[in-house]
């Protein structure tokens, strides 16, 4: 044991960097929750004796009033200019009490080394969403475009599996320039691999919306668009065979508690799904094709999703899915193209 913190509970994620003859050990401390703080101590061998900082912790929103809470997990970063920044993790909760569902995301904040030899992040240990930004440059990042057309021979990075890529369960090649998943027997509500591939969500204002063709032909086949926490929080809205009929539905999963919320015959082989969300609520919709207007068919609050109901840091993912729920079906759900749009601040 070198230094064991300020107090804080889970000390955590250390770092130490030297710095022109000072060892600097960097720590979490207060757990990734909303007393989350970021300290640090120095020393002149890396083994210690670590002196703590006066002014620690140097980076918390603890007790703040601010659009950003839970800051820390934090690493140095020197540009070729000499300027020091900070990179550490940090939500945005929305409501009140607090909810977050984004998960946690990444910020960037300028450090300055104080006259005593100790660094200061952002204004005094506390950040906000803009920052000055000195003389860092940026670097062009190639943003995928907002719709997927699946026409490439892989996925793009963007894209994410369940605890695991089966290459079983979806293909690029069954049906020309589309995403192709197979009913499986592993459902939304299994600790498994299902045929799933979703995105994160980015933004609390954003909607999302994908051209399906599925033609199920046994009970239980089911394939369509999940807001998805993880298999105990969840909503859907899909076509699914039900006692020989095939229905549109939508359906909610919260903990323990599930249910079809609306239903409707459905004879098409195609339609395409959407969900607009804000910081508030997911709205459920559907149309023949795109050129019609969308007929809104559900809600799910955001709130019912968050880290504070449903547990995890990850957030919420928007994805497409197909299942046989209990039973391999020979079924294949085909998406065309999935499109997410995104607002501009986030």
């Amino acid at each position: 044991m070198i230094w064991s913190g300020t107090g804080g509970q889970y000390p955590e994620s250390p770092h130490i960097y030297r710095i022109k003859d000072v060892y600097y050990l960097f720590i979490a401390e207060g757990g990734t929750e909303y007393g989350h703080m970021e300290t640090v101590a120095r020393s002149e061998r890396p083994n210690g004796p670590y002196e703590s900082c006066p002014r620690n912790p140097i980076l918390t929103h603890r007790s703040k009033l601010s659009s950003i809470h839970a800051v820390g997990h934090a690493d140095l970063v020197q540009t070729p200019e000499g300027d020091w920044w900070a990179v550490f993790l940090g939500i945005r909760p929305v409501g009140y009490p607090y909810h977050h569902h984004l998960g946690r995301e990444t910020f960037l904040a300028p450090v300055e080394w104080m006259e005593d030899g100790w660094p200061k992040i952002g204004d005094n240990g506390q950040i906000s969403e803009l920052m000055p930004t000195k003389n860092l440059r940026l670097q062009p990042l190639e943003h995928p475009p907002a719709r997927d057309h699946f026409d490439g021979t892989k996925l793009k990075s963007s894209w994410s599996f369940l605890r695991s890529s089966d290459r079983t369960n979806w293909s690029l090649n069954k049906r020309e320039s589309c995403l192709s998943l197979q009913c499986m027997q592993v459902s939304l509500n299994d600790v498994g691999i299902p045929a799933f591939v979703g995105r994160r969500q980015q933004h609390f204002d954003c909607h999302v919306s994908a051209y399906m063709i599925f033609a199920p032909e046994r009970d239980g086949e089911e394939a369509g668009i999940t807001v998805y926490a993880n298999e105990r929080f969840h909503y859907e809205i899909a076509i699914m065979q039900i006692l020989g009929q095939r229905k549109l539905i939508f359906r909610r999963r919260i903990g323990s508690l599930w249910k079809v919320e609306n239903e409707k015959p459905w004879q098409s082989d195609v339609i395409v799904l959407s969900v607009k969300a804000d910081k508030e609520n997911y709205l459920f919709g559907y149309a023949i094709d795109e050129q019609e207007d969308i007929c809104w068919f559900g809600r799910g609050e955001c709130s019912m999703l968050a880290t504070e109901v449903a547990g995890g840091f990850t957030g919420v993912m928007l994805g497409m899915y197909a299942t046989g729920n209990g039973i391999e079906s020979p079924s294949i759900a085909h998406f065309d193209w999935f499109q997410y749009r995104g607002n501009d601040k986030g």
